[in-house]
Formats: structure tokens, C-alpha cells, sequence
């Protein structure tokens, strides 16, 4: 072997060993100091033994100063004085070398290592609470509003959300105390999560949907034509009758628009009235019976007014009704009626105010239980020619008759020649009202279905 070989191969063995002597020296060396680029709870303790450390981190809690920043650039802090920051040497930091990855130290230069030791630092929950609560942050305070819905003269429109500066407590407390354990310096608490959020923003989908709806739905005229009345539905009613429903999408409420159909028929219904009626002779006579009037169906009209509403229909409509009379003014006789007086026994009936037919008539018997014709305003169910009425000691078969009540009816009696007087006491009918058949026969020709019948003593 030559020389220069031996020296070489001298060299190399040499490097080796002090390399392997440096290799030997990192790993004892680190086995009681910190790696390079190794950071406790926020402090740079590279290079450092336990003890060096824990009076390092001893030094920088008495020193530690946490600095909030808060909506609209404010800037608070707190102190480690005031939250009674210390640090407690627990083997938190001793453990931390001894688990570090010593035997790579010649790795650790171009590496950062950041270590968390929590239970190091202790802070004094009384102080940390004053403190926490003594921020001008959390003594004025403005809860965040949700965007609504706002009516306005050129309709309904979003109204965007309100931010706020309210703060969630529970939140706030953990996250500074986070910031304590771990050495943060700075915290953002609305990077944190720390502030109250609204719950519905401008952009939010069914925000504007429903806004939408509420324009729509509330975009209609209906006007209820009763004469010489009339009722409104417009946007001051509409918007009252939409609610959302499980989803939260605004919908027309049935049971409000049924409610208001109610207070509608409880207005404007006639049947079951009691009537003030002036006679011929211009009596005036309450009429508390009977079966004439109006009477809306207000489940019907419900359906019917949702329908037009959710289609955008403006228009005057007539409510659906369950019963009709003739009239619909607020005196609802009106100017074409029947009228009976069955203490003289007279039959007057009115076409728009004329008196069309005037006669003696036979109307029930008083005295024979069942027979008495009602009084009361009853209306004209029907008309009918050549039938057979039941009667009594006299031919069943009439020309004309016109049906009011339930089973009663006007009708001509071919087989008698006399009316009026007492007759009725002694031949009243069983409740009918006969009369003779020119006159039966003038009212049946201009008579119409649902004509009141006034019958009073």
C-alpha cells in the first residue's frame, strides 16, 4: 500500500470519528437542551436547559401583555397582573426536552418546533374574569339585527342586517384564556369567532323569496260590491294573513282569511235578522221570524278569495253565497216584496215599488193547532203552475202557486168566491195563503226566486 493511500485512508478514519464524536456531543448536548427553532407557549427557548426556560417563560408571563383587537379598530388590552398570570413549573417543560427528537438534532436548524404548555400557566379566575369584564368591549355592547322585511310606500323591501358589536361571553373567555396558556400576544376576536353574527343576512335565499311573495300577494284590489256598500281587500289587510309556514316560506294563512270571511258574513248576512218593516199604512212592524236574506258560505268564499289573491286578480267580486235574497241594499226587503197582513186579510205585491196586485186573501185558521200561517220575512223558494196542494174540506188542485218557507205557499183557490173578513177564523187553510186567481196569477207572472214575503199581524 502506498503512502499517500495509507495517509487517506488515516484522514477519513479520523473525520469519522469526529464526526461520529460531534454526532455524540449534539445528542448529549440536546438531551437536556431545547432543538433550535423551539418555541414554548410563544417564547424562543432554542437552545435553552429546563431551567433556563422556565425562567425565561417566568420573566415573560410577568411581562405578558395581551392586546385585543375589536370591531371598528378598537384596541384593548389586559395585563398579566390583572388576569394573575404565573408560571407553574410542572415537568410540562422537562418532558417536552426529553420527548424531543434529539438523536435528528443536526435537522432541527432549518425547522420550527412550536410547543404549547398550557398547563404551565396559571391565572386567577376572579381577576381574569374582572378584567375580562371590565373591557369596554363587553360594557357597550349593540346586538346584531337579522334583515327583515320592511313595508314601504312603493312596497315591501329587504332591510340588510345589522352587524353589532355584542359579544357571545362564553366564547370571548375561552379565547382569551387560549391566548394566555399558549403566550399568543394578539388577538383578533372577531377573527376568533368571538362576536355575535346575525342570523339572516340580504342575500339570504329565502329572505328575498318570501319578499317576493309578500309583493306579489300583496299586489291586489278586491272590492266586495253589496249595493250601496262595499268592503276592501288591499295590502293593509293582505300582509296581515301571511305567516310562514314549517319551511319559512310566507303563505297565504287560511285560518286568518277564513276569520276575516267570518267577520264579513257576520257584517253583511240578513238570515235570522230582525227586520223593522213599514205596512202600507205606515205602520211599522218587527218582523223576528223567518228565512229570507243573505248569507255568505264562507268556507267557499275563503277558497274563492285565496284563489284570486294568489293569482293576482284585482277586481269586484260578489262573495259566494250559501243563501241569496233579492235585495242586497242595507234595508234588504227592498222595493219588490210580497206583503201580507193577516189581520185585514190583505195581499199587496210590489214590483219596484208599484203595487202590482192588491186583494182580500184566506190565510190559515188560528184555532186549529198547526194552521196558523207565520209571520215573519220569508223568501219565494219557487213558483209552480197546475199542482196539487194538500188541504182541508176542499179541492187540492190550483193554478198557480208560489212556494215560501218550508211547505207553505201562495195560491189561487178556483172553488171559493169570497175572501177576506173573518173567513179565515172559519175556513182558514192549514197554513197557505189563498187568494183569487187573477191576482195569484198578476204576482205569479212577475215574481221572482228568493222575492221576500212579509207576512205580520
Amino acid at each position: 500500500m502506498s503512502k499517500k493511500r495509507k495517509i487517506l485512508i488515516s484522514l477519513i478514519v479520523i473525520l469519522f470519528w469526529l464526526a461520529a464524536a460531534a454526532y455524540g456531543c449534539g445528542v448529549y448536548y440536546f438531551s437536556s437542551h431545547f432543538l433550535p427553532g423551539s418555541t414554548v407557549n410563544g417564547f424562543n427557548c432554542s437552545y435553552m436547559t429546563v431551567k433556563e426556560a422556565e425562567e425565561l417563560l417566568t420573566k415573560e408571563i410577568q411581562a405578558y401583555v395581551l392586546t385585543l383587537d375589536e370591531k371598528n379598530n378598537g384596541r384593548e388590552s389586559i395585563t398579566a397582573q390583572q388576569a394573575g398570570l404565573s408560571y407553574d413549573s410542572d415537568g410540562s417543560v422537562d418532558r417536552l426536552i426529553k420527548e424531543q427528537k434529539r438523536l435528528s438534532w443536526f435537522l432541527a436548524f432549518n425547522q420550527q418546533e412550536v410547543y404549547e404548555v398550557p398547563s404551565a400557566v396559571k391565572y386567577d379566575e376572579q381577576k381574569t374574569e374582572d378584567a375580562i369584564a371590565s373591557l369596554k368591549c363587553m360594557q357597550t355592547q349593540t346586538e346584531p339585527v337579522d334583515a327583515s322585511i320592511t313595508e314601504t310606500e312603493n312596497g315591501f323591501v329587504i332591510t340588510p342586517e345589522t352587524e353589532g358589536t355584542a359579544l357571545k361571553p362564553k366564547k370571548t373567555r375561552k379565547s382569551i384564556i387560549k391566548a394566555f396558556c399558549s403566550g399568543q400576544t394578539e388577538l383578533n376576536l372577531e377573527g376568533a369567532g368571538c362576536y355575535k353574527r346575525p342570523k339572516v343576512y340580504q342575500d339570504d335565499a329565502l329572505l328575498i323569496q318570501n319578499c317576493q311573495v309578500m309583493n306579489t300577494l300583496t299586489d291586489v284590489i278586491i272590492t266586495y260590491d253589496f249595493d250601496d256598500r262595499t268592503e276592501t281587500v288591499d295590502e293593509s289587510l293582505i300582509k296581515n294573513w301571511i305567516t310562514a309556514d314549517e319551511e319559512g316560506r310566507y303563505v297565504l294563512d287560511q285560518t286568518q282569511v277564513l276569520a276575516w270571511v267570518g267577520e264579513l258574513a257576520a257584517k253583511y248576512d240578513t238570515v235570522g235578522n230582525i227586520r223593522t218593516f213599514t205596512t202600507f199604512d205606515g205602520r211599522e212592524k218587527t218582523l223576528e221570524e223567518g228565512d229570507y236574506g243573505w248569507k255568505i258560505d264562507t268556507e267557499a268564499e275563503t277558497r274563492a278569495l285565496m284563489e284570486d289573491i294568489e293569482n293576482g286578480v284585482t277586481e269586484v267580486r260578489t262573495p259566494v253565497y250559501a243563501q241569496e235574497g233579492l235585495c242586497r241594499k242595507t234595508n234588504d226587503i227592498g222595493y219588490t216584496y210580497i206583503e201580507i197582513d193577516l189581520t185585514s186579510q190583505r195581499m199587496i205585491f210590489y214590483k219596484d215599488g208599484v203595487p202590482t196586485a192588491d186583494t182580500q186573501i184566506m190565510s190559515g185558521n188560528p184555532y186549529v193547532p198547526g194552521c196558523e200561517t207565520p209571520t215573519g220575512c220569508y223568501r219565494v223558494s219557487g213558483k209552480e203552475s197546475g199542482v196539487v196542494v194538500a188541504g182541508e174540506d176542499y179541492p187540492s188542485s190550483v193554478n198557480f202557486r208560489i212556494r215560501f218557507g218550508d211547505i207553505l205557499g201562495i195560491n189561487d183557490a178556483p172553488w171559493r168566491g169570497s175572501y177576506g173578513g173573518q173567513i179565515y177564523e172559519f175556513e182558514g187553510t192549514n197554513g197557505n195563503i189563498c187568494a183569487p186567481s187573477d191576482q195569484v196569477q198578476i204576482i205569479y207572472n212577475y215574481v221572482e226566486e228568493n222575492t221576500p214575503v212579509v207576512i205580520y199581524k
